[in-house]
């Protein structure tokens, strides 16, 4: 048997970035509470009256959306390969047990309170990495890379064809209407995904839990892509940037460098989506598929800049104390933002624009930054991490 190795003295800039991480979700998240599923692509689908509602569109695709949950998936494949080097009596066996308590815990969250739910997409795609864990940084960047192209790949075969058909000028086809569903404003879709949200809680569970075979299909797509990311951050685990020992000068360049080529992709994404009017054949390539290279780029660039200037100070710990709880401040994001939109709290889904969305969201951040610190000082880890660790050590 092998002893385990003392846990090594936590990483004061690691952690904020963690908490930056769970922040920033917290921004795409509040429009998938709030307004129809179309809408959390297309500002046009449903909540977009004015123009305050699209710059915050534009301001999201840039800056927020599909960013921060590439950085949180980053630090869950570098958390995962911390724990994996620190060994212990049958490491692969403890750390597949972590991701099976995981998986049913996002279960249980995606079935009560948000259809979008990653924690089952990550422990699903963490049962991997022990096959990674030995790779050099080298490697494990190679490795993100190859799967990036592998999701962009797979995307536009599974998106392209309504893409090609649009710009064709064809129209009516059956893989038209079900992009405009998917993506666009079709009516009967919008009304009945307004019904859908404003549902008990007893339906929901319903629901979702007759769903649940067809969810699969979401999460085994979303595989490569959070495989990558995950890899990426082993990487950047591995080459000792997350660890905190690169120097300033070299953290700002790689965010430099990186920022460079994501925030104009990103903008010329942009600029082709409103050209076309948001039509739904764009949409869903350029958010799923083709924005995905530069999230990632930016969600780097976020990470350097994090490790370079949250070192020390009140600021870095206090989002370092959010850090700590992630999973606890990711599940109670949820409860809050239930609690304002849900049929079973004060009912406003469907009832606010995108921008007043967006604030609203301004409520869990709020939470997170005033009860992380005081929780932790009193406890040290938060209630559902210690219920996760706790259960994966009996299971495991």
């Amino acid at each position: 048997m092998t002893a385990p190795s003392p846990p090594p003295p936590r990483i004061l800039a690691l952690d904020a970035l963690r908490g930056i991480a769970v922040i920033g979700i917290v921004g795409m998240n509040v429009h998938a509470f709030a307004l129809p599923g179309p809408a959390y692509y297309n500002p046009n689908a449903y909540g977009a009256v004015g123009p305050v509602d699209a710059w915050v569109w534009l301001a999201s695709f840039v800056f927020i959306e599909d960013k921060f949950r590439t950085l949180f998936a980053m630090l869950f494949g570098a958390g995962c390969l911390i724990l994996l080097d620190r060994g212990g009596a049958r490491p692969w066996r403890a750390h597949s047990a972590r991701m099976i308590v995981l998986f049913a815990i996002g279960l249980v969250h995606a079935t009560l309170l948000a259809s979008n739910d990653v924690l089952r997409a990550y422990a699903l795609a963490g049962l991997a990495l022990p096959w990674l864990a030995g790779l050099s940084a080298r490697a494990l960047v190679t490795v993100a890379l190859g799967l990036l192209g592998v999701h962009v790949a797979l995307g536009m075969v599974a998106l392209g064809t309504p893409l090609v058909l649009h710009y064709l000028g064809y129209t009516g086809t059956d893989a038209l209407l079900w992009a405009e569903r998917q993506f666009g404003h079709d009516s009967p879709t919008i009304v009945m995904l307004l019904e859908q949200g404003r549902e008990s809680l007893p339906d929901r569970v319903a629901r979702r839990i007759t769903g649940i075979p067809a969810q699969f299909t979401a999460l085994m797509a979303a595989l490569p892509l959070n495989l990558s990311a995950m890899a990426l951050g082993m990487g950047l685990w591995r080459a000792a940037m997350l660890k905190g020992e690169w120097r300033i000068f070299r953290l700002q360049r790689a965010a430099g460098l990186a920022a460079l080529v994501a925030l104009p992709g990103l903008l010329g994404l942009a600029v082709w989506l409103v050209r076309s009017g948001f039509a739904a054949p764009v949409v869903g390539p350029v958010a799923l598929v083709l924005s995905a290279p530069f999230d990632m780029l930016l969600a780097v660039s976020y990470a350097a800049l994090a490790m370079a200037f949250l070192g020390s100070g009140a600021g870095a710990e206090r989002l370092a104390a959010v850090g700590r709880l992630s999973l606890t401040n990711y599940l109670m994001t949820s409860v809050i933002l239930a609690s304002i939109f849900a049929s079973w709290g004060l009912g406003l889904f469907g009832e606010v624009s995108r921008w007043q969305a967006f604030a609203l969201g301004l409520v869990p951040v709020a939470g997170m930054l005033l009860w992380s610190p005081a929780w932790v000082a009193q406890a040290g880890q938060g209630p559902f991490e210690r219920l996760w660790r706790s259960a994966a050590r009996a299971l495991s």
